[in-house]
């Protein structure tokens, strides 16, 4: 007896992850880029947003004395992610040669 093989799809598929300090300027730049990817028949899932990173800095106020006076700062750094199934070549040449605001941060996989 002979099994019949089934072979899936092979579906290939582009995580973009986008970074940035302020939300506003990452949900635009988010914006743009399933726009981008839409306009190109493809299918996208997201932007699922991602826990934001927040980094946190203790200060003494003072060089010498007065130990207990402290400044906090802190950074938050927010991030989203968008999929990208079955991308064309179409799509990733569209997607390379968008321009994003300075400050946002993109690492692209294919996977």
């Amino acid at each position: 007896m002979t099994k019949s093989v089934k072979e899936k799809d092979v579906t290939h598929k582009l995580r973009i992850r986008v970074r940035a300090y302020e939300h506003k300027v990452l949900d635009n730049s988010v914006k743009q880029i399933i726009d981008t990817a839409l306009r190109y028949d493809a299918e996208v899932m997201g932007p699922t947003p991602l826990p934001t990173e927040i980094k946190k800095y203790t200060v003494l106020r003072s060089t010498f004395i007065y130990k207990n006076a402290r400044e906090q700062f802190e950074m938050r750094i927010h991030k989203r992610l968008i999929d990208i199934l079955n991308p064309g070549a179409k799509v990733i040449e569209a997607l390379t040669n968008l321009s994003l605001p300075s400050g946002v941060n993109i690492d692209v996989k294919m996977m």
